[in-house]
């Protein structure tokens, strides 16, 4: 009875606001089949093919999912010939070969190619960051170390044009250029580089004059080169060409170039024979060459 009561007083006075009714379960939503999902896109789909563009390109052809314009030429060879540079691809064909063949060996040696451009690219940019901006605190590399360029208006030292100070307490050392604070950058920059040239001549001469005798050879004469692809040469008649700007470098990778130059004077030629009388006299030759490979020293700057 009581209970009856109860509930006669529940239903007259209206619901609970505190104790509103739950409302009523949701019916289950309907089961859907499973939907796998799209598979990726490879990248080629989703950015945009990567363009290689020699200056010079005559030729265009597509290599995976990359358009390589390149430099086709034609002269007296017997094979094709790829060369990948800091401009690009070229490609030499004999006269008589088909441009269809070409293409072929192209596209059979289309990873090849894409691999040397991507590193050709990397280097390039390497070489970029490591071009010295010739001004009043600029920094390049003496014998593979630091130094600091300084103007000195008043150049009071004795040597000409300029003199290397010491760093103290760690510190770079100093290249005090007697030239006014408003020197333009050629200005500063040929400065800068007649000091180097006028260290390499002699230092030159003293690595030349150490290593002939240990390979058994005698040069005539040297002369310092600026070319822009290449650390040195030799000719037959005991000419040595070295480019001064191995002044930067450390003396391992100078010392690499003389012995490898000198020993052209033995064999003309990169036969095992030539590495052999590298080797007689630098037994680690191999990571040195390697370490001028990574060098970033911008030959033509």
């Amino acid at each position: 009875m009581q209970r009856f009561v109860q509930l006669a007083l529940d239903f007259l006075a209206g619901p609970d606001p505190a104790r509103a009714p739950m409302p009523a379960p949701s019916p289950p939503a309907p089961s859907l089949p499973p939907v796998s999902a799209p598979p990726a896109e490879p990248l080629h789909a989703v950015f945009q093919p990567g363009t290689w563009h020699h200056p010079r390109a005559n030729r265009l052809l597509r290599l995976g999912h990359c358009d390589v314009a390149y430099e086709f030429k034609r002269g007296k060879r017997r094979t094709i010939g790829l060369s990948v540079g800091a401009d690009g691809l070229t490609v030499s064909a004999p006269r008589w070969t088909p441009l269809g063949e070409v293409e072929a060996l192209l596209q059979a040696k289309s990873a090849w190619v894409l691999e040397k451009l991507q590193k050709a690219q990397a280097r390039a940019g390497e070489l970029a960051r490591a071009r010295t901006v010739w001004a009043d605190g600029a920094e390049f590399h003496y014998l593979g170390q630091r130094v600091l360029l300084q103007l000195d208006p008043a150049h009071g030292f004795a040597s000409v044009g300029a003199e290397l100070c010491a760093g103290d307490d760690g510190a770079p050392a100093r290249l005090r250029l007697g030239l006014p604070k408003t020197a333009s950058e050629a200005q500063i920059r040929d400065a800068a580089q007649a000091w180097l040239m006028r260290q390499a001549q002699p230092l030159f001469v003293q690595r030349l004059d150490h290593f002939a005798p240990l390979l058994g050879v005698r040069y005539t004469r040297l002369r310092l080169s600026s070319a822009g692809t290449r650390w040195g040469s030799a000719s037959a008649d005991g000419t040595i060409r070295l480019n001064w700007r191995l002044i930067h470098l450390s003396p391992d990778m100078l010392d690499y170039v003389v012995v490898h130059e000198l020993s052209h004077l033995r064999h003309m030629d990169h036969s095992p024979q030539f590495w052999d009388v590298v080797a007689s006299v630098m037994p680690d030759h191999a990571q040195r060459r390697k370490a001028l490979q990574q060098a970033a020293v911008p030959l033509g700057e």
